[in-house]
């Protein structure tokens, strides 16, 4: 009777085929960062040919758990968060990390149930999008003692270490645009705000601004539309078919301002001639748009990058303790608007 039966391999017969010490081969896995490219590529080489899987209970040694890192987000239909998590991903890689992505929809509830099945993944950190979640949510956090972080939004007293923007003054910064440019028939189209820290804080930011410069929008010009380019095509061409017309629109994030551009072209306007629109992010292709969107820049990449360095770090060295990071956002003026006829 033939033996079929495979040897299984082992982290020495890697390094002898990557012509390197054991201990190497376990620092390529555990701080990649610490062994040269060269060195990395041949390991990795190595690794492929032979089919090697590390035995991922001997990691506890080291204080890693699973190599991997869970990342909640509250959608996955768009690509509102897909720079961020992008970026973190690319980073938290460098370090020898995967992510272990999911998302909630919005829903707080489902929220907790992914979080305690990635605990149960025995994943090594675990990054939650904005400031707002249910208090059982942080309790379950608390009781695994593993590092975690709150991403794109940012507060100074945020119960984790938060890295991201301050929605509040991306509202602030965008409303005050639109106003230095005279206009005052103002209408302003933003997500549902349920379940949605970001929207929330950019909405009261925005109409706050409005109102403090003495500006009343009226209840038909305060749009709630999902995130899709078509309802807010749909609902900016229903807007512009009236008969009481605003001069600018402040979208709550870029999705809904570029279906506004396309409702707009619907209704028979030029964009910024007869109405000027704006959004908030400065997503991927909001510079190429005809014409390209005046926005708040949220820097996604920057982002990912600082939370995912920062995680990582509080992953490998339990001492270090990870800090919040305030990527500040930036208005950027392009093409979607202009000043009022006569300012």
């Amino acid at each position: 009777m033939t033996d079929t039966k495979v040897k299984q391999v082992d982290i020495l017969s890697v390094a002898k085929a990557a012509n390197v010490s054991p201990s190497t081969v376990s620092r390529y896995f555990n701080h990649p960062e610490l062994v040269k490219l060269v060195t990395r590529r041949r390991i990795e080489t190595a690794v492929r040919k032979q089919g090697y899987i590390r035995n991922r209970a001997a990691q506890t040694i080291h204080g890693i758990r699973s190599g991997t890192i869970g990342v909640i987000v509250p959608t996955l239909d768009h690509a509102i968060f897909a720079e961020v998590v992008q970026s973190f991903s690319d980073t938290v890689a460098e370090q020898g990390f995967t992510i272990l992505l999911a998302s909630h929809g919005y829903d707080q509830q489902r929220e907790y149930a992914i979080l305690r099945k990635m605990l149960e993944h025995r994943v090594d950190g675990i990054v939650l999008t904005g400031l707002d979640h249910d208090d059982a949510v942080f309790r379950l956090i608390d009781s695994q003692t593993i590092p975690s972080i709150l991403m794109w939004n940012y507060a100074e007293d945020a119960r984790y270490p938060s890295i991201g923007s301050d929605n509040n003054s991306a509202g602030v910064m965008i409303a005050e645009h639109v106003l230095s440019q005279g206009h005052r028939d103002i209408a302003c189209m933003f997500p549902p705000t349920g379940g949605n820290d970001r929207a929330q804080e950019r909405l009261l930011a925005v109409m706050q601004t409005l109102t403090d410069a003495g500006i009343c929008v009226p209840d038909h010009w305060q749009l709630t539309t999902v995130y899709s380019i078509s309802a807010s095509k749909r609902d900016t061409l229903e807007l512009l078919n009236r008969t009481d017309r605003p001069t600018a629109i402040i979208c709550g994030n870029d999705i809904l301002a570029t279906g506004a551009l396309y409702g707009a072209a619907a209704a028979g306007l030029r964009v910024p001639d007869d109405i000027s629109i704006t959004g908030i992010g400065d997503f991927k292709g909001s510079a190429e748009i005809e014409p390209a969107l005046t926005t708040v820049r949220i820097p996604a990449k920057r982002i990912g990058h600082k939370a995912g360095l920062a995680l990582s770090s509080a992953i490998i060295n339990p001492s270090s303790v990870a800090t919040g990071v305030h990527c500040k956002p930036k208005l950027i003026i392009r093409s979607s608007s202009k000043p009022l006829s006569g300012q």
